[in-house]
């Protein structure tokens, strides 16, 4: 499936997505790369970087309350079989996450944004202002060794920006013990699914079955 916005999406049916999002006014219009001129992986790599030196701007989800609203809106997209979730940390400005798709991406992150939009904006007194940057940046995973290597990233970006001195003590990221309950099940997921023969049903009977084992 390819969704074509500012920039080209494509999402493979079947295969995990490493997607980011940031806050509205992180990435100024005048700073995105042209759109003609840039593959998918070429501008999540861009957004990428730049994000890393990213020291102004809005910083919204440094609050504790409205961190707690989007980990709860990922928890809640899989929870009604949105997605299936991966490793996933909230930044003061953007959000990486892995998801293995079960509806359109377009229309989880449709409703995910919009709804975190709107409670994040009612906790800041801002309702009715821009929360989110329209555009996504997303790369599908080729591999198991890819998964693994993007959800080392994910996990070690606060690590990374020198917020913490372990992983596992940023409250805001699945490395966190509180979310430890979901450790063998990502590890299930990320051997069964991160091939590129496997479709989403196939990973669903893969993963349960190596839980159980």
């Amino acid at each position: 499936m390819n969704s074509r916005r500012r920039l080209p999406h494509s999402y493979p049916e079947g295969r995990w997505l490493f997607i980011t999002w940031t806050l509205h006014g992180v990435v100024p219009s005048w700073r995105f790369p042209p759109a003609a001129k840039t593959t998918s992986r070429e501008a999540f790599a861009w957004v990428d970087a730049y994000l890393d030196t990213r020291r102004s701007g809005p910083m919204y989800l440094a609050e504790e309350p409205v961190a707690e609203i989007v980990i709860d809106s990922l928890y809640r997209g899989a929870e009604l079989g949105h997605y299936e979730l991966g490793p996933f940390v909230v930044m003061a400005n953007h959000v990486h996450a892995l998801f293995l798709p079960v509806i359109s991406p377009a229309q989880f992150l449709k409703s995910l944004k919009g709804f975190t939009a709107r409670e994040a904006n009612r906790f800041l007194n801002r309702t009715g202002q821009p929360f989110w940057q329209r555009e996504s940046y997303d790369h599908w995973v080729r591999s198991a060794e890819e998964w693994n290597r993007i959800a080392r990233y994910i996990e070690k970006n606060p690590l990374k920006a020198d917020l913490v001195r372990t992983i596992e003590d940023y409250p805001w990221s699945s490395a966190h013990p509180r979310f430890s309950v979901d450790t063998s099940v990502n590890a299930a997921r990320r051997s069964a699914c991160a091939t590129s023969a496997c479709t989403t049903s196939a990973c669903a009977a893969a993963t349960l079955a190596k839980i159980l084992a």
